[in-house]
């Protein structure tokens, strides 16, 4: 497996050394990526009510993606930048096309774009977008954004977008880049996922209920005519709460259960700040590894 290492914007802040840092000691260490998560906006709790916005407020450091990663991809060499996940259909697709390609041209082919559609209707309503349409809406853009990595001139008739004869220049290094889906529960998203994803990085554990949502996705791929084999699958480990020998298990369930990649998650873990999350990835490869491909 590939070990991967979530950004920890929300609890290192702003300061761009601080960034720098991190980023060049998590691919000095070794890690094979840096997984970056994404909002435009963050809502005030006392005017909006949603689970996650424990995680992600008005209050929380959030950088934007895209530039976030021209700026990894100029301080570092050979780590590959995930972005996990890219709300896309709050998006406008062809712009999100060309961010990507210019990351990916200015990385060196180092760029994964893991998308999803999101929880955070606030978003949706400042960007103009359609919140309660985002799920089709991404199926579409999915195909939009291949066609454009692909193809000098890009002809484009969909439901909700027109592209006719324009294309991108530069092209990315990866033609197309991978596409990885984040999430999924429900029946329409898992066939989704099955359908059109690179990649999946879902929110279970590796245990008998996660191992039967794959088999699911497994099975709606043979029924699209899709090799199973062929979608990347990426455990997370959250540090919090746990001992080391708890995260090599759960490194060792990842992979019995046919994991390519493997990201930990040192955020709510109680740490104090920039070093604290440095020493903790810095523990975390260091035990989990002798399963690391």
């Amino acid at each position: 497996m590939k070990i991967g290492a979530i950004f920890p914007q929300t609890e290192i802040g702003p300061d761009p050394g601080e960034i720098k840092e991190f980023a060049q000691t998590a691919e000095g260490l070794g890690y094979a990526h840096i997984f970056i998560a994404d909002h435009v906006l963050g809502a005030d709790p006392s005017h909006h009510k949603h689970p996650s916005l424990q995680s992600y407020s008005h209050q929380s450091v959030v950088h934007e993606p895209m530039t976030m990663m021209g700026y990894m991809a100029a301080i570092t060499e050979n780590v590959g930048l995930a972005t996990g996940i890219l709300i896309l259909p709050q998006r406008q697709t062809v712009l999100v096309a060309k961010q990507a390609a210019e990351v990916d041209v200015l990385s060196g082919g180092r760029l994964r774009l893991g998308i999803g559609v999101g929880w955070n209707e606030v978003e949706y309503e400042a960007l103009g977008q359609d919140f309660h349409n985002r799920g089709r809406r991404s199926a579409e853009q999915i195909a939009l954004l291949r066609a454009l990595w692909s193809e000098e001139v890009v002809n484009f008739e969909g439901r909700w977008h027109r592209v006719t004869n324009a294309g991108l220049n530069p092209l990315p290094v990866q033609r197309p880049i991978p596409i990885w889906l984040g999430g999924g529960s429900s029946t329409v998203v898992l066939r989704r996922i099955a359908r059109l994803a690179d990649g999946w990085c879902p929110n279970f554990s590796p245990d008998k209920e996660g191992s039967g949502m794959l088999e699911k996705v497994r099975g709606y791929m043979r029924e699209a005519g899709r090799d199973p084999a062929e979608l990347g699958l990426e455990g997370r480990i959250r540090i919090a709460g746990k001992q080391p020998e708890d995260w090599l298990g759960e490194a060792k369930a990842w992979e019995e259960l046919g994991a390519t990649h493997l990201v930990v998650e040192t955020r709510r873990g109680g740490l104090a700040g920039l070093q604290d999350h440095l020493r903790a990835i810095t523990q975390f490869l260091e035990t989990v590894k002798e399963v690391a491909g």
